[in-house]
């Protein structure tokens, strides 16, 4: 497998319109791996975003009114664009976001189905029949409901799922008819741009999919534009809930951040709670909002699943991301890298202990396994977005739910007991979007509603759950008298 250094730069524009543009300031995305530059764009300016509001309005007048199976035909289109461009979406995203060749594979799988859910569901926006003949001099009163799409909407999109987050907002849009500006985030915008030549090869009216990287300043005259509908964000939660209050009148989704808990009770199959742990722990070096970062294990059994979680860590092999054998990348910067490994030996100044990794070299840290650590310490409360997972005991069941709870956030959590009892009472109780039994807080289907509470988020993802946010009711009253 050749290096990221002989690898060639891929150049693009930015989409407005169905054009493209060379212009504004010239952009170099660089390796999390070796630093080296991996593609070329531009970073568009204010009258750019201007030209794509412009654009997403007047796309609106045509994309509202396409039927059913028009956006069903786009969406199956934009899919087999995809599946067509599989290893070259696997590519750029291994390159700019430093993921493992053979996760960004999966990547790519996954947006491929979350637009072929969206095909599915564009013809499945089913309205209702609502009688009003309930009092006397209402009689012979009936009335429809019916959703319809509420206009141009903002996607603002991270780095670490490049194409697959960006589908979780496109394909949405494009299956209730509601055009998109999407800010792709600056470290990954190839994928975005990628995907803006499939969408537009699919037949999607020109202004349907603008894509344009912008600075913040630029991005945040967006975010407070009311001909803009909807914004549809996925990142921090202090980008996230500042773009809340500066959002005016239009509709808000947050997905943001997590330091996600499992519980393993004594009754479970510890080896396969600890193999899911890991995976769930340290997949993309831990960079998902969804990340295992806390587990705690019935006292009975911690012993045994510490063992069995520190040997299946050891095993993980870190480097080079286009090698198929790798499974830990860079984290995204170096700075990151920085800042975990800290959060790490500050929990070990204050008692915690190393049960391996632990060393940082450049962007990479360790696989990173603690114990004997306090709620406090910020390798436990804050979101660490980085390899290392904590680990300790508990003795009543109930201790555990109250400790998954003491969280600023709430995105998923995960338990793993085969006593149903139990389960109900984790669903019953934990202040989560969703609880995964027999499973790790980082297993998602795309279909599925997801999102948190809390400092999680607001609103859900998942195609039918997007798109009733994408929507909106409206009621025809008929009097027939």
């Amino acid at each position: 497998m050749a290096s990221l250094t002989e690898a060639a730069v891929s150049t693009r524009g930015f989409l407005i319109g169905g054009k493209w543009y060379e212009e504004g300031t010239p952009h170099e995305v660089l390796s999390p791996y070796d630093h080296s530059v991996v593609s070329r764009t531009w970073m568009a300016t204010r009258q750019h975003a201007e030209k794509a509001v412009a654009a997403s309005i007047a796309a609106f007048g045509t994309t509202r009114r396409l039927p059913a199976f028009e956006r069903q035909r786009v969406l199956r289109a934009i899919a087999q664009g995809i599946v067509a461009r599989k290893e070259e979406f696997a590519h750029m995203i291994c390159l700019e976001a430093g993921k493992p060749i053979k996760v960004a594979r999966t990547e790519v799988d996954r947006a491929v189905f979350t637009f072929q859910v969206a095909a599915e569901e564009s013809t499945r926006q089913y309205g209702e029949y609502l009688p009003l003949d309930w009092q006397e001099y209402t009689a012979g009163r009936w009335s429809i409901v019916k959703r319809f799409p509420i206009g141009p909407i903002l996607g603002i999109t991270p780095f670490n799922f490049p194409l697959n987050l960006v589908a979780h907002k496109v394909a949405p849009a494009i299956a209730c008819g509601c055009p998109m500006v999407l800010k792709p985030a600056p470290q990954t915008p190839m994928c975005s741009l990628m995907l803006g030549e499939v969408v537009q090869q699919a037949g999607w009216p020109d202004g349907g999919l603008n894509v344009i990287l912008l600075s913040n300043d630029d991005t945040s005259t967006l975010v407070e534009d009311d001909r803009l509908k909807m914004v549809s964000f996925t990142g921090s939660a202090p980008v996230g809930w500042s773009i809340k209050s500066r959002s005016g009148r239009k509709k808000v989704a947050l997905e943001l951040g997590g330091n996600a808990g499992v519980i393993v009770h004594s009754d479970t199959d510890l080896a396969y709670a600890a193999e899911r742990c890991v995976v769930g722990g340290y997949t993309y070096a831990g960079q998902t909002c969804i990340s295992v970062q806390r587990i705690l294990v019935e006292r009975t059994v911690y012993g045994k699943f510490t063992e069995l979680l520190v040997a299946g860590v050891q095993k993980l092999r870190s480097g080079d991301p286009l090698e198929e054998s790798t499974d830990l990348g860079p984290l995204i910067r170096e700075a990151d890298a920085i800042r975990a490994a800290d959060w790490v030996q500050e929990a070990v100044a204050k008692g915690a202990r190393l049960l391996c990794g632990g060393n940082r070299k450049g962007p990479f840290l360790e696989p990173t396994v603690l114990t004997n650590t306090q709620p406090d310490m910020k390798v436990n409360c804050k979101e660490l977005f980085a390899p290392v997972v904590t680990v300790e005991p508990y003795d009543q069941f109930e201790e555990a739910l109250r400790r998954i709870n003491d969280s600023d956030y709430g995105l998923q959590a995960g338990i793993f007991t085969r006593d149903a009892k139990r389960i109900f009472q984790a669903y019953d109780e934990l202040e989560v979007g969703g609880v995964m039994a027999g499973e790790v807080p980082s297993f998602r289907v795309d279909h599925m509603p997801y999102g948190g509470v809390k400092d999680s988020g607001l609103g859900r993802e998942g195609l039918r759950y997007a798109m009733e946010d994408m929507t909106e009711p409206r009621i025809l009253a008929m009097n027939l008298r």
